[in-house]
């Protein structure tokens, strides 16, 4: 028999909360959310104070934040953004390309030979400067 007590329990809260009314968690606001959007019932915040510089909750100067869509104190955000730092801090980073590390010009790691290999040419010059000089006194002629 206790299973149907606490089954009939169970539907006395669900009745109960399903008769309140969602409003805004603001101090003082009461704007019915029924007819806003979901995103706004969901998380308790009229549109009006979803956009506000700054709130009372339960005493306490906040902000709603757009990126966690909670309310934050004041000092997580600067000036009149309206995202907290935390939460910016991590858009920006995913935005910012990657930068490439700067070449260090250590002489001691570009003259080194770990790992590398160089080909050695038999001669440095290639070309013998008379060979040149006929070549393009012959094509001047021409």
């Amino acid at each position: 028999m206790e299973p149907a007590s606490s089954e009939s329990s169970k539907r006395a809260k669900t009745l109960k909360n399903a008769t309140r009314v969602p409003s805004c968690l603001v101090d003082g606001c009461t704007s019915d959310l029924t007819k806003c959007r979901d995103y706004h019932r969901r998380h308790k915040v009229c549109e009006l104070h979803s956009k506000s510089r700054q709130v009372f909750i339960r005493g306490q100067e906040q902000r709603f934040c757009q990126q966690c869509s909670r309310f934050h104190s004041l000092g997580e955000f600067d000036e009149g953004k309206r995202s907290c730092r935390k939460r910016l801090d991590g858009h920006n980073r995913r935005r910012r390309k990657p930068q490439p590390e700067p070449l260090s010009l250590n002489s001691a790691s570009i003259f080194s030979n770990q790992g590398t290999r160089y080909l050695h040419f038999g001669s440095s010059q290639i070309f013998s400067t008379s060979a040149m000089n006929t070549v393009w006194t012959g094509a001047a002629k021409s």
